[in-house]
């Protein structure tokens, strides 16, 4: 295997050696209908539970019901678990379960010479491998020679594991997933303990269905203990995290969370409102589970009406946060554009998706930065920022509401279908490390304007219905300080500037930009944003290893950016911005600060492999 690091033991019990790696990739891949991100989300929370340090990447096959057994349904969940800091799910696959001809015909190309395969064999029937287009079976040639094949009859030993629970045929295929699972957790000596646990909630009023699925995990389980097929197994130790209490979260599960934690220290209630839309859809779902904090979850019609709902909330005094993907926010964008003129807190996270159009709904990229920036009619600045892992989707969405209420503006949070589906271990924070969100309505009549601004540039977030503090909300411009409309065209250039000043002065909220590597420049400098952070820095960890002259700079504020962004991109001789996208932060970067910056661009529907960009760093490096 290839991550395989230091010691082999003998296993006195049985004659089983244990090899220990400083981490492994797994990738599970069978039918849309075989359950492989059920089983791939129990192997992370187990991971994650015994102290390793997980990044995990779910991929949907973008053809919705895709015939059985077809490549175009194979479905996938891949783990990168490790006993030291895991960035990204990984490159290359070490160990691979494919449950299908198809899934095997799609994900071989991914498994590392020398890599585990183990393979459904009940499955490899005439009839399944005419569907994934093998003119042989693949199991019976010499294409899988270079791999350690290990050809297990999964569904077979499934039925005669259940076979006592009385569950028909169909109902008893299912557990096959769980029978591999077992067989995966022997092989990386995972507990069965979580799972289990898992099972009888997740099946309580189903007693047979919870005792199937219980029986053929231990099966799998047992298969790798007894099956001679099986010599080695393998151990990844705990990782050095953080002392805390960690869980298991997804980037829409954190975004959730962030939410919820930042309306509850802003001491007001939460409304979230949007409609459904792959890859956001989750934080809706997550969200509608919080109503003992005081969260309203509201499914609109359709993407304008849920904007115009938050919007309306904001007015009303709460936090108002919308969620959806780049189709989504192209139609909340005029919404957006009022917003941005009546001056109310809201946020919008956006969670990018391929494109343009339906584009690739289950797959991910970051194209949406333009329509963030500049989508909108009129000058019309808004802040952006991005978080760069599933777990900082948490505090991202804190800072955002915090910006929000603070600037009195709409404020973008951009998240990816990587992040928002992909999982690592999130740190459960202390209160005390939560700073509270400051929060004023104004109720004196007396001294109250409604576009008279505090030293950031705000205006008083001023509830309806306050005695004394009537007041014109709308699209057409108003009076500065009145608020009253106004055609006047000196007092539109002045709202305008103060608008888009209000949004500069965030940079001082906004901490120096840190440089991973030589702050005082060098040959080549790598700028990333979002879901990009993990590959990037674990290549320019690996190459400066190697001796390469090589810094990162990952940003999470894109507007505005950091102050001393522009003097560091100058330091360097190279600066190339790695994005899933076309160059659309190259372009504003090479617009506001004049730096000859180059691009590494992907829009493949699958965040960077860090070899993609070593390659890059080669490249600049070897002078081509």
């Amino acid at each position: 295997m290839s991550t395989t690091t230091s010691s082999k033991k003998a296993m006195a019990t049985t004659g089983k050696r244990t090899e220990t790696l400083e981490q492994a990739v797994i990738r599970f891949a069978g039918d849309s209908g075989d359950g492989m991100q059920l089983v791939g989300t129990q192997f992370t929370t187990a991971s994650a539970v015994i102290g390793n340090d997980v990044s995990t990447f779910p991929d949907y096959p973008a053809e919705i019901r895709a015939p059985a057994g077809t490549l175009g349904g194979v479905s996938g969940f891949q783990i990168n678990f490790g006993s030291r800091a895991v960035y990204t799910p990984g490159d290359t696959v070490d160990a691979l379960v494919a449950m299908n001809p198809a899934a095997l015909k799609v994900c071989l190309k991914d498994l590392a010479p020398g890599g585990v395969l183990v393979v459904n064999s009940d499955e490899f029937t005439q009839m399944n491998l005419a569907k994934a287009r093998y003119e042989t079976n693949p199991l019976e040639t010499d294409e899988l020679d270079k791999y350690r094949v290990y050809k297990v009859p999964i569904t077979s030993q499934t039925l005669l594991a259940v076979k006592e629970t009385g569950l028909n045929q169909k109902a008893a295929e299912r557990c096959k997933n769980f029978y591999a699972l077992g067989v995966v957790y022997w092989l990386f000596d995972r507990p069965l303990d979580v799972t289990i646990r898992w099972i009888d909630s997740k099946f309580a009023k189903v007693p047979a269905v919870a005792e199937a699925n219980r029986r053929a995990l231990q099966a799998g389980y047992n298969y790798g203990e007894t099956a001679e097929i099986f010599s080695v197994r393998y151990r990844v130790g705990k990782a050095p995290l953080k002392p805390g209490r960690y869980r298991n979260v997804t980037g829409n599960q954190a975004a959730a969370l962030g939410f919820v934690a930042a309306a509850k220290l802003a001491g007001k209630p939460l409304f979230y409102g949007s409609y459904p839309i792959t890859p956001a859809s989750e934080i809706l779902h997550e969200l509608t589970i919080y109503k003992n904090f005081d969260v309203r979850t509201f499914q609109a019609e359709d993407e304008i009406a849920a904007y115009a709902a938050v919007l309306g909330a904001a007015y009303a005094g709460c936090i108002g946060v919308t969620g959806t993907s780049g189709p989504g926010l192209a139609l909340k964008q005029e919404g957006i554009g009022l917003g941005i003129m009546t001056e109310l807190p809201t946020v919008i996270v956006d969670v990018q998706r391929g494109g343009p159009s339906t584009g690739l709904p289950t797959k991910t990229e970051q194209s949406d930065l333009w329509q963030a920036m500049l989508g909108r009619n009129g000058d019309c600045p808004a802040p952006v920022l991005a978080a760069s892992s599933p777990a900082d989707c948490f505090w991202a969405a804190m800072e955002a509401v915090r910006i929000a209420v603070k600037y009195m503006t709409p404020v973008f949070l951009l998240s990816d279908g990587y992040l928002s589906q992909g999982s690592e271990p999130w740190r459960i924070p202390n209160l005390d490390e939560l700073a509270p969100i400051k929060v004023e309505h104004p109720t004196d009549p007396a001294d109250f304007a409604p576009y008279r601004r505090d030293a950031n540039g705000s205006r008083p977030w001023a509830i309806p219905g306050t005695p004394g503090l009537q007041h014109r909300v709308g699209g057409l411009e108003k009076l500065d300080v009145a608020g009253t409309v106004s055609y006047d065209p000196a007092n539109h250039q002045r709202m305008t500037e103060l608008r888009a000043g209000k949004v500069e002065n965030i940079a001082a909220e906004i901490p120096p930009q840190e440089v991973y590597g030589d702050e005082a420049g060098g040959a080549l400098l790598l700028v990333s944003w979002g879901g990009s952070f993990g590959a990037v820095r674990s290549a320019v960890e690996r190459a400066r290893e190697d001796g390469q002259d090589v810094s990162h700079v990952h940003l999470r504020w894109l507007n505005p950016t950091p102050r001393n962004l522009g003097e560091i991109l100058s330091r360097f001789r190279t600066v190339v911005v790695c994005e899933m996208n076309m160059g659309q932060l190259q372009m504003l970067l090479r617009a506001r600060y004049l730096v000859d910056a180059y691009g590494l661009h992907k829009v493949r529907g699958r965040p960077f492999m860090v070899s993609d960009i070593r390659a890059k760093i080669d490249e600049v490096l070897g002078g081509r």
